[in-house]
């Protein structure tokens, strides 16, 4: 699993326009961890990330890899709800 980088971490929350505390909760993590990881301020477990990427992509983020044109991030298109269930 490639696991997400702090400018897409931020950029995720800004599209949902999530704060770092709530995506803290939301992940089950202080909010050291989420400040830390953003700022780069230190090195955070792979599983802190993990718990932070999954809950952003819950919330309808989706994250694109780097494919030459570097790592991104967008909101998942919204399924119709006739193509629902």
């Amino acid at each position: 699993m490639k696991f997400i980088s702090p400018a897409q971490c931020r950029g995720g929350r800004a599209l949902l326009d999530m704060t770092q505390p709530q995506l803290a909760s939301i992940a089950g993590l202080g909010l050291s961890t989420v400040v830390d990881f953003e700022r780069k301020r230190r090195t955070v477990s792979e599983e802190a990330v993990r718990k932070m990427q999954e809950a952003l992509e819950k919330a309808g983020v989706q994250f694109i890899p780097e494919n030459g044109g570097g790592p991104g991030v967008r909101l998942r298109k919204p399924i119709p709800e006739e193509r629902k269930g």
